[in-house]
């Protein structure tokens, strides 16, 4: 059976600068299975599936594959899948796009050439248990004077975070994965404009539990916020550069308007066409 699809390029302007994504449009009658395997056979860090929404009040579901299983909420996947809805046509029934997800219901706005979503609250939040903080050290091959703060981030696939002094100390990092087996970590740094990004506030980098870093990491930056700008440690409207040491140039926009942190970027279209599913 044939699908239209699209893959994106999500938190750049320029492609193959940012995360890529895949997404097959109107997938209503593919099973389970088939949206696991192609997840697989695409062998990005995400893939979703955009259907009609079963809550009233959302303007399309989306399911979000990585190729081992499905994540309740993703951040770059959700901005990538609703830049490939409204290229397909996509009219929201109010101001905000409403998506619906594993998650519930997320809110998306258009602001020029960007697209944020509104974070989703924390599923864990607080300080990181000192069994667990002690394999991250160990991951990361820093000391505990190296760490400035540690944190729970959590809004759906289990992120912790870790604050560094430096941009430096973000980038020279050299993770062990066989340490970090089975955690998602996060690491953050103020950056230095003279030095680093010259258009960005924080570094980011996001060290899955499969075993390889993510280029750009919505998800991890939306849960980093509500800890950075919660704590006073950020600002309430900064950007974070990620993907630096994997050759990418990701911009994530953060901005906390009343009490909700919204999350965006650039997404851009490197591929249309048709996969037989």
């Amino acid at each position: 059976m044939m699908f239209s699809f699209q893959q994106v390029d999500v938190f750049t302007a320029t492609p193959l600068r940012g995360n890529p994504l895949a997404v097959v449009i109107g997938a209503d009658t593919l099973p389970d299975a088939q949206m696991a395997a192609f997840a697989h056979w695409t062998n990005l860090s995400e893939t979703t599936f955009l259907l009609r929404p079963t809550a009233p009040e959302a303007d399309y579901r989306v399911r979000i594959f990585t190729p081992k299983g499905e994540l309740p909420f993703a951040g770059h996947p959700t901005l990538g899948s609703c830049h490939v809805w409204l290229a397909a046509g996509g009219q929201p029934k109010a101001g905000e796009i409403i998506q619906q997800c594993a998650a519930g219901l997320i809110q998306i706005r258009r602001d020029n050439d960007r697209l944020s979503f509104a974070a989703p609250p924390l599923r864990r939040t607080g300080p990181v248990e000192a069994e667990t903080m002690a394999r991250v050290l160990a991951g990361l091959q820093l000391s505990a004077a190296d760490i400035v703060d540690a944190h729970w981030v959590d809004n759906g696939p289990g992120w912790l975070a870790v604050l560094l002094r430096s941009a430096d100390d973000v980038l020279t990092l050299r993770p062990d994965f066989a340490v970090l087996s089975g955690l998602r970590v996060g690491v953050v740094a103020p950056a230095d404009r003279s030095k680093t990004a010259r258009d960005a506030d924080f570094e980011v980098r996001g060290f899955t539990a499969a075993g390889f870093e993510d280029p750009v990491t919505g998800s991890l930056n939306a849960g980093i916020a509500q800890w950075l700008i919660g704590s006073g440690m950020a600002p309430p409207a900064y950007v974070a550069s990620q993907g630096t040491v994997l050759g990418r140039a990701g911009r994530v926009h953060v901005e906390k308007v009343g009490d909700t942190v919204w999350v965006g970027g650039a997404v851009t279209t490197c591929i249309t066409g048709h996969v037989a599913l």
